[in-house]
């Protein structure tokens, strides 16, 4: 509550200044909306589009073999080295493509990754 208070009295002036010119019912409120609305916050932007996360998931629910991958089931680390060799992203951590696959609630083993994927 104390933050709310904060910056409606931070921004009085601007408030009283709108009163005095009579400004239309219309500004004034998108005056309003714009002191209480949420301020930036903190941390890193998104690194990927929800498009390269689809096509990284999409990667998973192949077969390993049509990819010239000699392993019988994708894990993090091989999605990662895939999706950097189609060009779908420049760099990505397996731990990242773990924390997409794990959102998607999919698991990394192919077999019940293509039952999935074609149900």
């Amino acid at each position: 509550m104390r933050q709310w208070r904060s910056r409606w009295f931070e921004e009085r002036e601007k408030l009283s200044a709108a009163e005095e010119q009579q400004v239309t019912e219309k500004a004034l409120m998108v005056l309003i909306k714009g002191i209480l609305s949420d301020r930036p916050r903190p941390g890193t932007t998104k690194s990927f589009t929800v498009e390269q996360v689809v096509q990284i998931v999409a990667i998973a629910c192949e077969e390993c073999e049509k990819s010239d991958r000699p392993v019988s089931h994708w894990t993090p680390s091989e999605l990662a080295d895939e999706a950097i060799k189609r060009g779908i992203v420049e760099k990505i951590s397996p731990r990242s493509v773990g924390r997409f696959l794990k959102r998607s609630d999919i698991t990394t083993t192919s077999r019940s990754l293509l039952v999935k994927c074609q149900s």
